[in-house]
């Protein structure tokens, strides 16, 4: 490939990335701008007992029933029920598949089931009780058990579009880090030794326990950022070598690491799908079955 041609490719990906960035956080913006903007004006009702809110100006606006706070619950239903939606229909529909990343998707299935929520809350007046509350309190633990379906979706290793990777395509993503140094940096035999030796994955050395685990392994890991860069600082490499050193080092700990819990974290997933879905499918029936008692009684909003 020619240098004009990398370049070309290396500035695209570059932009694509600074793009991506600040598409997540316009997203985020529009959560939190949200988020404040109505508790802003709202907050001299919101803070008002049920009896006092029927004399207040802003009751006939903010009110569940009232042109602000009844709005506020459609729009929140209908992203909440766009984002589930158009989500599930990219990760089951094949006609679908080549349709933008999956993980674009997932970004922005987020930010609908984010957003929506919000404007739920405030259409209550954080005044709910009944079946409404089952709803509610369903919507909360969609929202939360959301964030830590995040948390794990993010710890197993994936395509670029999104597709999960088994155990032994993770394993091919390791390089020969070995080799990788003898061609950043000239080192002696005995420098080059103490790095690979190092690095080497240590096996039957850990706790059982997982909180133990998980803080020697960290202890060794910074051992191990600390031991190489010694090595580096007295062979005098330059500052850029050893980064691009240290780098290589971090990132073939970064990998192990994700080697090691993807079993554990594949199955995690698993069990997040068991919680996350059926407090889902309530909230949703729910949800269903409070338009339809509303528009039974008459509330119509602006229509």
């Amino acid at each position: 490939m020619h240098t004009a041609e990398y370049q070309s490719i290396s500035t695209y990906k570059a932009m694509s990335k600074t793009t991506h960035i600040i598409y997540l956080i316009f997203l985020s913006l529009i959560v939190l701008t949200a988020l404040v903007t109505i508790a802003w004006i709202g907050f001299p009702y919101y803070k008002l007992g049920v009896e006092e809110r029927p004399f207040h100006p802003s009751d006939a606006l903010l009110k569940p029933s009232g042109i602000w706070g009844h709005g506020l619950g459609i729009i929140g239903s209908l992203l909440m029920m766009v984002g589930v939606g158009f989500y599930m229909a990219r990760k089951r529909f094949r006609m679908l598949s080549r349709t933008g990343l999956l993980k674009h998707w997932l970004e922005f299935h987020i930010f609908l089931c984010s957003l929506g929520p919000i404007l739920v809350l405030y259409h209550t007046s954080f005044k709910f009780g009944g079946l409404v509350a089952i709803s509610f309190w369903s919507m909360v633990a969609v929202f939360l058990s959301g964030i830590i379906g995040r948390f794990i979706y993010i710890q197993i290793p994936r395509t670029i579009e999104g597709r999960e990777l088994s155990l032994n395509e993770v394993r091919e993503l390791t390089s020969n880090i070995g080799e990788s140094i003898r061609s950043l940096v000239s080192l002696d035999d005995d420098s080059y030794n103490v790095i690979i030796d190092s690095t080497k994955k240590r096996v039957g050395i850990y706790a059982e326990n997982f909180l133990v685990r998980s803080y020697r392994k960290y202890s060794d890991d910074r051992k191990t950022m600390h031991n190489v860069r010694q090595v580096l600082k007295r062979n005098n490499v330059t500052r850029s070598q050893q980064k691009q050193v240290l780098d290589l080092v971090q990132s073939d700990i970064s990998l192990n690491r994700r080697i090691e819990r993807l079993v554990l974290m594949q199955n995690l997933f698993k069990y997040w799908h068991v919680a996350h879905l059926p407090f889902a499918i309530v909230m949703l029936i729910i949800m269903i079955i409070h338009v339809g008692v509303t528009i039974v009684f008459g509330y119509r909003w602006i229509f």
